[in-house]
């Protein structure tokens, strides 16, 4: 039987109270050891709601702590570079939360420790871990599709979902708006189905006419890859609508695949025929799922069981759009990425 893996998370905000603390305490093969904030009262209420028996509000500590393996990092983007280093530097394997960094240059340096140091960065976007998402990669890989060249994808949320307090509005925090915050998961989404190939170049258009805040609440990007094929995506926190949207769509030669809800149809004697299989979980339970699949893929990568996929290495070229996004929608250009 594996020995447990140890691990110490940074962060008490949303997800890490949501997602990452509930679903480490049902993977058997891990021990959610102690849990660090900068407001140590916050740091013990919730050691204590979740059992947690170490809690500190300096990292330091934190990373002293000799059974710990793993640290999960929960924090606002402004500090994931440099929580990121220097967990590594301590000898601890990390996950952290999307976006990896604010830009290229962070996330750059994110890496290099990350391989000087020999040990395991893993970026947590959970979106490509929706069992659906991991149905449509299957299709995509096999062939079945044919030569994939047109990713499309929106995630526009209602108007009222808006939260307008908080680092999320603030750049220099979060790194930017809504294109960090939804858009990244819907680019790593494209970018892994397509089979993880470069870009060529980006362009991009940003707004704020809603929230008026320093960083934009919709955008619009449109990135030629390497190998031909386009991304297409949308994202919005204030669409004037009661509901939420997500859809994906990946078109290929001989077939299409849609997400929200999963379709997939194969073209088989000259006819588009519809091969999706059979699936009972509610968009629910796949958006909840997701957190803890992706989690559980990071242990069985460092039990040696799985391949580590979402790597650091691999956010690289995410970081490298993003900035490119955020150029074009500056200048009003499309940008070359050499």
């Amino acid at each position: 039987m594996d020995e447990k893996i140890i691990i110490g998370l940074i962060g008490t905000g949303a997800v890490a109270q949501i997602a990452h603390i509930p679903f480490w305490k049902k993977i058997p093969e891990v021990e959610l050891l102690a849990v660090c904030d900068k407001n140590k009262t916050k740091a013990q209420l919730i050691a204590e709601k979740f059992k947690i028996p170490y809690y500190f509000s300096d990292v330091e500590e934190l990373f002293k702590l000799e059974p710990v393996q793993v640290i999960d990092i929960c924090v606002p983007t402004r500090s994931h570079m440099e929580l990121t280093v220097e967990a590594l530097s301590a000898g601890k394997h990390v996950i952290v939360e999307k976006p990896m960094a604010r830009n290229f240059q962070e996330a750059e340096r994110m890496v290099q420790a990350a391989e000087k140091n020999d040990k395991k960065l893993m970026v947590a976007m959970n979106v490509r871990f929706r069992n659906d998402a991991r149905i449509l990669k299957t299709f995509a890989q096999s062939g079945e599709l044919g030569d994939l060249f047109y990713f499309k994808s929106g995630w526009l949320r209602a108007r009222e979902k808006l939260v307008t307090h908080g680092w999320f509005m603030n750049k220099e925090i979060a790194g930017g708006g809504v294109f960090m915050d939804l858009g990244i998961q819907l680019l790593d989404l494209g970018l892994w189905l397509m089979g993880n190939v470069t870009a060529d170049s980006v362009k991009a258009t940003t707004f704020n006419k809603i929230s008026h805040y320093e960083v934009e609440d919709t955008a619009f990007a449109f990135i030629r890859l390497n190998n031909g094929a386009i991304l297409n995506i949308e994202v919005s926190w204030t669409l004037p609508s009661l509901e939420d949207f997500f859809n994906t769509s990946i078109f290929g030669t001989h077939g299409t695949a849609i997400l929200n809800p999963l379709r997939i149809h194969k073209e088989l004697h000259g006819n588009l025929v519809n091969v999706t299989p059979a699936q009972e979980e509610s968009p629910k339970d796949l958006y909840k799922k997701s957190y803890q699949n992706e989690l559980l893929h990071f242990v069985r990568a460092l039990q040696n069981k799985e391949t580590l996929i979402s790597t650091g290495k691999e956010h690289l070229e995410r970081m490298r759009i993003i900035d490119a996004i955020y150029q074009s929608a500056k200048t009003g250009r499309e940008v070359i990425l050499g």
